[in-house]
């Protein structure tokens, strides 16, 4: 389980292109999102490194969180 922050995620829309550039790397990912805080949970098998790339690739840069912001 990684987490993410990502400073242009603002709605829905962004979130649902998130989860697409997840899921193009690895179809069985799973996205949740807290949008006022702006940061993701990504379950996937790939690595932190490939995930950060897929999200710039998306459009989204991300930063990654050692731990979540609760």
């Amino acid at each position: 389980m990684r987490f993410f922050h990502i400073p242009g995620m603002n709605c829905g829309g962004c979130l649902r292109a998130i989860t697409r550039a997840v899921q193009a790397l690895d179809p069985q990912a799973r996205v949740e999102a807290d949008l006022e805080a702006r940061t993701i949970r990504v379950i996937s098998s790939e690595s932190e490194a490939s995930l950060l790339n897929a999200l710039s690739n998306g459009g989204y840069p991300a930063q990654p969180l050692v731990h979540p912001v609760a």
